[in-house]
């Protein structure tokens, strides 16, 4: 969200819209979204039989459509759906529905600054990826697990390169699966393959891929590594020296590989979510230190602190050099920073957020059937009937707040030492 330094950060509050009066207008309305700048909320709303739009601020779209489903705001602050038409489906942006239709459209992905728009499409029973409503030129029987670079300008899938009829197993086994970038497939094929991950200039593209009954290993432009593992997982590119990292599972046990050598001399029951800190000098990912103990591990060394539940949602401070993440034990979540837990529990709990000077760390959290935001272990003294994830200012000491109480929606910018007390 580049545009975040021109948002509005002077006005403490503003009322956006009566969204609670809503329901007055249509046969039903859906739950709300609200935009990343607070100045728009959205729902999808029914008209009458058959026929559905969308409401921002109180104002339907002029076009209705058979059905909406998956409303979200674009990063750029858009909003956007999965519309049908005449039983064809499509996708819509404030209002503006795109020229080509398809059988069905799903899985949305927005680049960072929300320009270009992703989606899988099924089409004559062919199926493929569409980028602002262009499909690729050539569609597959089969095509799952889309993937872009963050630029929204490179897509691929796992796509099936031939037919198995019905249950060919012979066929199967000599791999029938591979990947196709922009349309254009790998002269490789594979057993299985599963989630995959371009580098950040969408040059270069990464998947776990399973080449035998028994071999899982990392292919990497369509060539895999020398090395084979009982199992992998979802590979990532390190930002600055543009290898590949992936969990690989050895000897009954998993750690982190780079290129295919071990990297890691820690062994753990489970690790996932590799991930490199802004700083280029750590790596962190969620470990499993005993079955069913969750944590986190920072070059291999895992926090004192687990969790019997859940770990979830890391994060990386923008400095590098912190850390948090949410964990689950006995139906409770808590906020855990640096290997620390915060006091406060909570009935649930959203992707920790830092500030940019990574001092502040906060998070949107309900706590009694209500939602309020927690800033370093300290609550806002609003308790709401709905809140978005919080967003700091570019200075770090000040704090956007989405929320809705008693029908209204609003937007408030709080200064951080208002609620860190």
């Amino acid at each position: 969200m580049s545009e975040i330094k021109t948002w509005d950060w002077e006005t403490s509050e503003k009322k956006i819209a009566d969204y609670g009066g809503w329901k007055q207008n249509y046969k039903w309305v859906e739950e709300p979204y609200v935009s990343p700048d607070g100045e728009k909320i959205a729902s999808i709303v029914n008209i009458d039989q058959g026929e559905f739009s969308v409401c921002v601020n109180g104002d339907a779209w002029e076009n209705t459509f058979d059905k909406i489903w998956r409303l979200r705001f674009t990063p750029d602050g858009r909003a956007s759906a999965i519309v049908s038409e005449l039983g064809e489906w499509t996708f819509a942006i404030d209002d503006q529905a795109w020229e080509n239709k398809f059988g069905y459209v799903w899985n949305p992905l927005y680049s960072d600054d929300g320009k270009n728009i992703v989606v899988a499409i099924q089409q004559d029973m062919q199926y493929g990826v569409a980028v602002n409503g262009v499909p690729w030129s050539e569609l597959y029987p089969n095509a799952t697990e889309i993937a872009s670079n963050p630029s929204g300008t490179r897509t691929a899938a796992t796509i099936q390169k031939e037919d198995l009829g019905q249950a060919n197993i012979e066929l199967f086994k000599k791999g029938v699966f591979s990947v196709a970038i922009d349309g254009t497939p790998w002269e490789q094929n594979f057993v299985n393959v599963w989630k995959k991950t371009f580098n950040t200039a969408g040059d270069r593209l990464a998947a776990e891929v399973r080449i035998n009954l028994y071999d899982y290993t990392i292919a990497v432009d369509g060539k895999t590594w020398n090395e084979t593992f009982s199992c992998v997982w979802q590979p990532s590119f390190h930002p600055l020296k543009n290898t590949v990292l992936a969990p690989v599972r050895l000897d009954g046990k998993w750690t982190l590989a780079e290129d295919g050598k071990i990297i890691w001399g820690t062994k753990f029951f489970q690790l996932w979510n590799q991930m490199v800190s802004p700083n280029d000098k750590s790596i962190a990912a969620i470990v499993a230190t005993e079955f069913g103990r969750w944590t986190m591990a920072i070059d291999g060394v895992p926090w004192y602190a687990t969790f019997g539940e859940m770990l979830t949602d890391p994060v990386f401070s923008p400095s590098g050099t912190r850390l948090a993440a949410l964990g689950k034990d006995n139906g409770k979540w808590h906020v855990m920073i640096d290997g620390d837990i915060w006091k406060n529990v909570f009935d649930m709990a959203w992707k920790p957020v830092f500030s940019p000077n990574s001092q502040y760390v906060a998070s949107k959290v309900e706590v009694n059937g209500k939602y309020t935001i927690a800033v370093n272990d300290c609550l806002w003294k609003r308790a709401c009937d709905a809140c978005w994830e919080p967003i700091f200012s570019p200075c770090g000491e000040k704090i956007l707040c989405r929320t809705l109480e008693n029908g209204i929606c609003y937007r408030r910018v709080i200064p951080v030492k208002d609620i860190v007390r």
